[in-house]
């Protein structure tokens, strides 16, 4: 083969090494195809276009754009590039973090749930706020200044414990001093010479016990037979008592139902009394002017007797002069 034919093979080689590498690097920067998602956020805390998307703990895609939203200045709107396929949902939530303590800011997406339904190209993931490291700042002071109020008020506690302590300690040195051991020795003794002499009653008494609870065993034997008695006593009443069950239900709905019969006829008399009320009150005015004339008529006989044979009164006699 000659120096020519050497080249050529070479450039060829050359050549398509180079297509390849261009195919390669091409498929890679432009054939990778990414779904656009939004999610906003009131602080960013570093995040900016480029920052890591992590969806689970991995990497899923880039951020694309982050900008103040114009329709809520107090909010941010951040644009996202995940990979085709990443299978978010309506439960996955986007907050502020990182990889590690070290690294810049990312966009951290959790997993959602399984059956949640899937979000397409361009909705909004939910977000959830995370706590700044002004905010940990202040909060951390305001612990700091709560924490040395405590320990100053802890340590006047401590002081009035420890004097509360120290008398305790000096009242129990008192009680537990030479005089106070040798009345308690005595009081020990007089208890045992106590429990020395009570001895013999305390057995004679539990003898007595004894012989109760003897006592009382065979007097339970005895009227265990009574309680059988008893027993078939109880089974006859409720027997005769089933038997009267019957008879007395039977007597009872007839009273009932002659009770609702004498409700129904009170009812009825209710609503004659009620229809002929005016007739029996200008009844009863009549028996009240009857009565009235009666009485008026009883009056005049007794005064004039003579009325009820003569119409007209005789005139009066003239006293002779």
């Amino acid at each position: 083969m000659n120096t020519e034919a050497k080249v050529g093979t070479f450039v060829i080689v050359c050549l398509l090494l180079l297509g390849g590498t261009v195919y390669y690097v091409g498929n890679e920067q432009w054939g990778h195809h990414v779904t656009p998602y939004r999610t906003y956020l009131r602080y960013a805390g570093g995040v900016a276009p480029g920052s890591e998307v992590l969806f689970g703990g991995i990497s899923a895609g880039r951020v694309a754009t982050v900008r103040a939203w114009d329709q809520d200045p107090t909010r941010i709107e951040i644009l996202l590039e995940l990979n085709e396929g990443t299978p978010l949902n309506e439960k996955s939530v986007a907050k502020l973090g990182s990889v590690s303590l070290m690294s810049s800011p990312a966009i951290s997406i959790t997993t959602g749930a399984q059956d949640a339904p899937r979000l397409k190209a361009g909705q909004v993931i939910a977000s959830q706020e995370t706590v700044s490291i002004d905010d940990m700042t202040r909060k951390l002071s305001g612990i700091a200044d709560r924490a040395t109020e405590l320990i100053m008020q802890v340590q006047g506690e401590l002081k009035g414990i420890s004097g509360q302590t120290q008398t305790l300690l000096a009242n129990l040195n008192e009680a537990t001093g030479p005089t106070n051991r040798r009345q308690i020795a005595d009081i020990l003794q007089q208890i045992n010479a106590m429990v020395a002499q009570q001895s013999p009653k305390i057995d004679r008494i539990t003898d007595q016990v004894l012989l109760v609870s003897r006592d009382a065993d065979s007097a339970i034997r005895k009227v265990g037979p009574l309680l059988d008695h008893t027993d078939a006593t109880v089974a006859n009443v409720n027997l005769t008592i089933d038997q009267l069950r019957g008879p007395m239900r039977q007597d009872l709905e007839q009273f009932q139902s002659t009770m609702e019969q004498a409700k129904g006829l009170i009812a009825s008399i209710q609503s004659v009394v009620r229809g002929n009320d005016d007739n029996i009150r200008e009844t009863i005015e009549n028996l009240r002017v009857a009565t009235a004339n009666l009485d008026q008529l009883t009056d005049q006989v007794k005064q004039r007797p003579w009325s009820l044979v003569r119409i007209r009164q005789p005139k009066d006699r003239k006293v002779p002069r």
